[in-house]
């Protein structure tokens, strides 16, 4: 044992170096799962008594489990010493599997679709052997749908751009390229919520609505995460926390945003498009 200046007893050091980062004690994970607890019992709470106070409650603590955990990791990205090659390859592999997760989680989605799309007949019954069942009309996939990809389809050339402009240190170039990406995915949320307002079905209207809804609203919820993680890497790149050869916190933003727009185009393809029934007649 030792002690420090201030007469403190500190650990003895093994004498080992290593490259990783061992973080400090936090109380954000326990309060995290204690927020996720609290959320998933006022969601029962919500269903079954009408009462909204522990589902409040329980968000309000994520939420606020995600500002300060994430502020953390931030001052821990600018700590010198930190965060060495390995730890920052190790946060790469950490996205890239959490994508790998998300990118299953819309497998899912994508799954229930085609089983009710390609075997009609088995699932719902000699009745409803088409696809959509009779009675839906869809939405017209070269409408708001189309406007919507060329919105995300644009918006991933900007955070492109953006992130060249970083390589090559055009700080005006990054925040340029960043807000307007920001600015795009603000449009696709505005213009999803319109869809929905327009909507010919309801959530409850049978299973196609209710595959429709659950894949494009995850999916647009998933737009609006990518859109803060984006706005939030707009005011660290104004405060320049971000160098040309350290900014892994754009990097996973990017990736993110690229994810979303690959989602989106099978979206488009395989339910706007393809699943698509024949137009209503006037």
């Amino acid at each position: 044992m030792s002690s420090d200046a201030h007469g403190a007893t500190l650990p003895a050091s093994s004498g080992l170096k290593q490259p990783y980062h061992l973080v400090d004690p936090s109380p954000w994970p326990i309060t995290g799962a204690l927020g996720g607890g609290m959320t998933l019992l006022g969601i029962i709470f919500v269903a079954h008594y009408g009462n909204y106070v522990l589902l409040a409650l329980g968000l309000a603590t994520v939420l606020a489990v995600m500002f300060f955990w994430w502020r953390d990791v931030v001052r821990e990205s600018r700590a010198p010493g930190l965060h060495t090659p390995i730890v920052r390859l190790g946060l790469r592999y950490g996205m890239m599997l959490f994508i790998a997760s998300e990118v299953m989680f819309f497998v899912g989605f994508f799954w229930a679709f085609f089983h009710f799309a390609l075997y009609p007949i088995h699932v719902l019954g000699a009745a409803q052997a088409t696809w959509p069942p009779p009675g839906v009309h869809t939405f017209d996939p070269f409408h708001l749908p189309l406007l919507n990809t060329m919105i995300l389809l644009l918006s991933g050339t900007t955070v492109t751009w953006a992130h060249h402009c970083l390589i090559e240190g055009n700080r005006r170039g990054l925040m340029l390229g960043l807000g307007l990406t920001v600015l795009l995915g603000l449009s696709f949320t505005c213009f999803q919520a319109l869809e929905y307002s327009d909507a010919p079905f309801h959530f409850t209207g049978g299973v196609y609505p209710s595959v429709f809804f659950l894949a494009t609203g995850f999916h647009g919820f998933h737009v609006i995460i990518g859109t803060s993680f984006l706005l939030v890497c707009w005011f660290r790149a104004r405060d320049g926390q971000f160098s040309p050869s350290r900014h892994f916190g754009f990097e996973a933003a990017a990736w993110y945003w690229h994810f979303v727009d690959v989602v989106w185009l099978f979206l488009f393809v395989c339910v706007y498009w393809w699943g698509a029934g024949p137009p209503p007649v006037n």
